[in-house]
């Protein structure tokens, strides 16, 4: 199969050999990126040389040797996240990731699972796995909507005047922040919980916001991502979400982009 077959407008025609071998589950765009730098991918026995590689299917495609097989039917699985734990696929300082977890939450036989968004490394709670390139893409861009839900616990004072004020957004050293909802729970001594559910994920959201309004986070938990909430899951633990549950949120996700 020739690479960069070209459109009649001589655009090239199908996917980035990148997209398509995350869509697979194989890796992370970024991490097929350096598997390509390495000469790990091969295309009808030839080193794949440039992400920029246009095809219409994995017919041909191998990694380290091993010919990609057909794509698996999407999983969704939520793992409870402990602090400590980064959420990369390796660290070259040797930190602790989640995949070191992994390896005994999940049960054999579970096709590479890929983190849907980031939990920072002290931040715990519910994080989506999937092996579903396009859905990790399509859960974790700002323009989706899904709402996610954390508690935070935060030192010092804040009213919930001011909480709510935050429902219409906020813009802090230049980034703005879309409408969060967030109300106090309950207090000890200076400590207070909050729950907060924003809608955007963006970089260390709910702690930047925490911090403008003057209170300092010792612990950040999410809580839910969208429908699927962490519950009782215990910490280190992943559960596979339902078939059924997933393929009502996943025609939820195209009502929305229709």
């Amino acid at each position: 199969m020739p690479t960069n077959p070209k459109k009649s407008d001589d655009r090239p025609e199908g996917d980035r050999i990148a997209k398509l071998l995350a869509r697979a589950g194989i890796a992370s765009r970024r991490e097929i990126e350096r598997m390509i730098a390495d000469g790990r991918i091969t295309l009808n026995g030839q080193t794949v040389e440039t992400p920029a590689t246009f095809l219409t299917s994995l017919s041909g495609v191998s990694v380290d040797g091993k010919a990609v097989g057909p794509a698996e039917p999407s999983m969704l699985f939520a793992f409870h996240k402990p602090t400590g734990l980064l959420t990369a696929e390796r660290d070259f300082s040797g930190r602790a990731t989640i995949y070191d977890a992994l390896v005994n939450a999940l049960p054999k036989g579970t096709p590479r699972m890929m983190p849907i968004g980031r939990l920072d490394l002290n931040t715990e709670g519910l994080l989506l796995l999937t092996n579903d390139g396009g859905l990790k893409r399509q859960m974790e861009l700002p323009a989706s909507g899904i709402p996610r839900t954390y508690r935070a616990r935060a030192f010092g004072d804040v009213s919930q005047e001011q909480l709510e004020e935050l429902a219409d957004g906020v813009e802090i050293d230049g980034v703005r922040y879309g409408s969060i909802d967030a109300n106090k729970e309950r207090a000890s001594g200076r400590n207070q919980w909050i729950e907060m559910t924003i809608t955007e994920g963006k970089n260390r959201e709910v702690r930047r916001v925490l911090e403008y309004l003057g209170l300092e986070v010792n612990r950040l938990i999410r809580t839910a991502y969208g429908p699927f909430e962490l519950a009782d899951l215990g910490r280190g633990q992943a559960v596979r979400i339902r078939k059924g549950d997933l393929d009502r949120f996943v025609s939820t996700l195209k009502r929305a982009k229709s």
